[in-house]
């Protein structure tokens, strides 16, 4: 063993939650290797179209129809535009195998998905730990919402989160920079759902933007938001959050540092008579070289389903089915989000007001169903998003000179635009899983990932509900021409796939323990999404970070105290 390669850390995943792992350690003084599996990004330098003008794209921000055909997984995301395609990962170099039709979005670089993320954060609530509890379905969370909040509060002071104090059990508030503010028919609907009900309420949705300068931004070289809604670009202001702005430099000048790109983890080494992990196996991305590497503690940041695959490979003597594997449920319960539900309508009013400028959010809804007893004919519940605009009226029916000057003469819509989305929480089930082909690999020789996750009949009633209770809430507010659509997006296209690795009390039930440890290898934590044991309505982000710089913390603390 080469002494340079030994460390006291490894983090496998240099994106959102591998960042806080490797700042974490970085801060308390231990070595830390930071192993990403695609190629550096750095904060301003390469983000190259981030100050590009709409008419500098050679295809005016559409993406040709040769890289759309041949990356129909890549394309189905709204940010694969011309101006952040370089971000995501090309189908074909990254194959899996779907036994059900399931959209794997990813980006392969340093950052990962947080360079192109939609930057809504959200606290889970007592409630949505509570829930696998109350209706017995899946196993009991090990923690509760008390566990996490000083971790939330933690994280949002270092991140930056723009939102309201709203005083809801549902959705507990936070440490909050100042809002941008929701707009006048935004506000309007808020006023007509407090009118007509006692539990729906519409509030501004809490991001991921700095509205306000405070010393610890100022330390992290980040500027204010500047609402030019182009975030998936890279923001040369650090307006928003990401990981290259913030964790990574932070890390970086410490000194503890290490990071090492175009490496792709084949498994993690595990050693019979010492009984723990002792580093990781990594292939050179380009060379296809092996390299091991070493340390006394393994954080797996992989994003969900990569650290599901790299457990799954990570197969000895002892865990012949994969590391920690003893229980058999390693890549099984697999969840997300539902997205599939839009509605949208007309609104009449307010047509004397416009909007100026941007926002990076839009208003939100909270969960109201299922919420403090059982009242569907299905289980958990859904949040939605809720968008006011005017839209805008190009005449296109001239030629010649008319037409140009017709489209540099647009014109406002005095009626207003309304929709809403659904974010549903799906069910972790066993049949949801994913497992390793035995005879398919990947460009690094190692197997590939099958993916086997579906909607069932409760995603089913859930959509249902959600166009039957906003249908008659639109109606309510006045609203006009309303529209339900079943947009038949595929499981994976929400971007918010949790599971495989779920937390528990008990080893014959789950993978990690309370402090996200593996239980039969406790020198390795995960927490990222594969470490969920439930999927709530929120946006999963802002937890991932809370857990993993709370099991940091823990695992400094028992490295400290020669426990690990």
């Amino acid at each position: 063993m080469v002494k340079e390669n030994h460390f006291d850390s490894i983090v496998i995943g240099a994106g959102m939650s591998g960042g806080w792992a490797a700042k974490e350690f970085c801060e308390q003084g231990f070595t830390t290797l930071l192993i990403e599996r695609g190629r550096n990004v750095e904060h301003l330098k390469d983000y190259p179209t981030t100050h590009m003008r709409p008419w500098e794209f050679k295809h005016r921000g559409d993406v040709p129809a040769k890289i759309r055909v041949e990356n129909p997984i890549a394309n189905s995301c709204y940010a694969f535009r011309e101006d952040a395609m370089h971000f995501f990962v090309k189908d074909a170099e990254h194959p899996y195998v779907q036994a059900k039709p399931f959209e794997w979005i990813r980006g392969y670089q340093v950052g990962g998905k947080s360079i192109m993320w939609a930057r809504q954060v959200q606290r889970w609530s007592q409630l949505d730990f509570e829930g696998p509890a109350r209706d017995g379905f899946a196993v009991d969370w090990p923690i509760r919402y008390n566990d996490l909040d000083s971790w939330y509060t933690y994280v949002e002071k270092f991140v930056g989160v723009s939102g309201n104090k709203d005083g809801l059990d549902i959705l507990p508030d936070g440490d909050f920079l100042r809002p941008f503010g929701n707009n006048c028919v935004e506000d309007y609907f808020g006023e007509q759902m407090k009118k007509h009900y006692q539990d729906r309420h519409v509030i501004y949705g809490r991001c991921a933007h700095l509205t306000e300068s405070k010393p610890i931004f100022v330390a992290q070289g980040r500027g204010l938001c500047a609402s030019r809604n182009i975030c998936q670009r890279g923001c040369p202001f650090g307006g928003y959050f990401n990981a290259n702005s913030t964790l990574i430099p932070w890390a970086m000048k410490t000194g503890n540092l290490t990071l090492k790109t175009d490496s792709v983890v084949h498994s993690i080494l595990y050693d019979e008579h010492q009984k723990k992990a002792i580093g990781v196996r990594v292939i050179d991305a380009h060379t296809k070289t092996t390299t091991e590497y070493f340390a006394k503690v393994i954080f797996l940041n992989a994003s969900t389903l990569n650290t599901n695959l790299i457990l799954l490979n990570s197969k000895s003597d002892r865990f012949p089915n994969g590391l920690g594997n003893d229980s058999g449920l390693l890549g099984k319960y697999i969840a997300f989000h539902n997205y599939r539900g839009v509605i949208t309508a007309t609104h009449q009013g307010h047509k004397d007001r416009r909007v100026d400028g941007r926002k990076p959010t839009s208003a939100y809804l909270p969960r109201f169903r299922n919420v403090y007893r059982q009242e569907t004919d299905f289980l958990r519940g859904y949040a939605a998003g809720f968008g006011a605009r005017k839209k805008m009226v190009y005449d296109v029916d001239s030629m010649g000179e008319d037409l140009y000057h017709n489209l540099l003469n647009v014109k406002e819509s005095d009626v207003w635009s309304v929709n809403s989305h659904m974010m549903g929480e799906t069910l972790p089930k066993e049949s949801n899983r994913v497992h390793l082909d035995e005879n398919l690999v990947d460009p690094w020789g190692i197997p590939q990932l099958i993916i086997d996750v579906d909607y069932d009949d409760n995603d089913e009633k859930m959509l249902q509900d959600f166009f039957d209770e906003f249908s008659e809430m639109y109606s309510k507010a006045g609203f006009t021409n309303i529209k339900t659509t079943d947009n038949q997006r595929k499981p994976g296209n929400d971007i918010h796939e949790m599971g495989g690795v779920r937390m528990g009390h008990d080893p014959k039930t789950s993978l990690l323990n309370k402090w996200n440890q593996l239980h039969h290898c406790q020198n390795v934590f995960v927490t990222d999404g594969a470490c969920m044991t439930s999927t709530s309505t929120q946006n999963p982000s802002l937890t991932f970070m809370a857990l993993t710089a709370r099991a940091a913390h823990y695992a400094i603390a028992e490295m400290k105290k020669g426990n690990i």
